[in-house]
């Protein structure tokens, strides 16, 4: 991938989903949309100045593909968190340790992170997560066992946490 920002945008089972990236790694996923335009939205202003290439994203493209799908997959790739702040990098870092299938509370996260009172700060981390799916931040719930936030809504989270427990 050469240094200019890329794009791509594609329909999944859920909806229309789109990624972009640096060529240092992904930099935003876009969570499936009733549309293609709705997804590019919601990959933010960095989407204007990038151009649209499926060709770096085959795999990745195949991968979401096949988990909004209802397949257990792994997301091992490069990710550009250069905007992040460093609390949000742990954050962000703790939440991809959490297997699929289960959940963790926003305390538990904030102890890993060595923040133990530090949950609504996580929970502010992770309202701030370009890269739902790859960095997991919807199996984080609250200690009581309740969803908590997320950026794609509860109805998505809930979806996704139930999908997951039957793979």
């Amino acid at each position: 991938m050469s240094d200019e920002l890329k794009y791509v945008i594609f329909e999944s089972k859920m909806g229309w989903v789109g990624i972009l990236a640096s060529a240092k790694g992904l930099l935003s996923i876009a969570l499936p949309q009733p549309s293609a335009e709705e997804a590019s939205l919601q990959l933010g202003e960095q989407v204007n100045q990038a151009t649209w290439s499926s060709e770096p994203f085959a795999d990745l493209v195949g991968r979401l593909t096949a988990y909004f799908s209802g397949h257990k997959v792994s997301f091992p790739d490069k990710l550009d968190l250069s905007a992040a702040t460093p609390f949000q990098r742990d954050v962000w870092a703790v939440t991809q340790l959490i297997p699929y299938g289960e959940t963790r509370s926003y305390r538990w996260v904030a102890e890993q992170t060595k923040r133990p009172k530090a949950m609504r700060a996580v929970g502010h981390a992770l309202g701030k997560n370009p890269l739902p799916i790859v960095v997991p931040c919807h199996r984080v719930i609250t200690s009581g066992g309740k969803l908590g936030g997320f950026r794609g809504g509860l109805t998505m989270k809930e979806h996704l946490l139930r999908q997951e427990a039957i793979c």
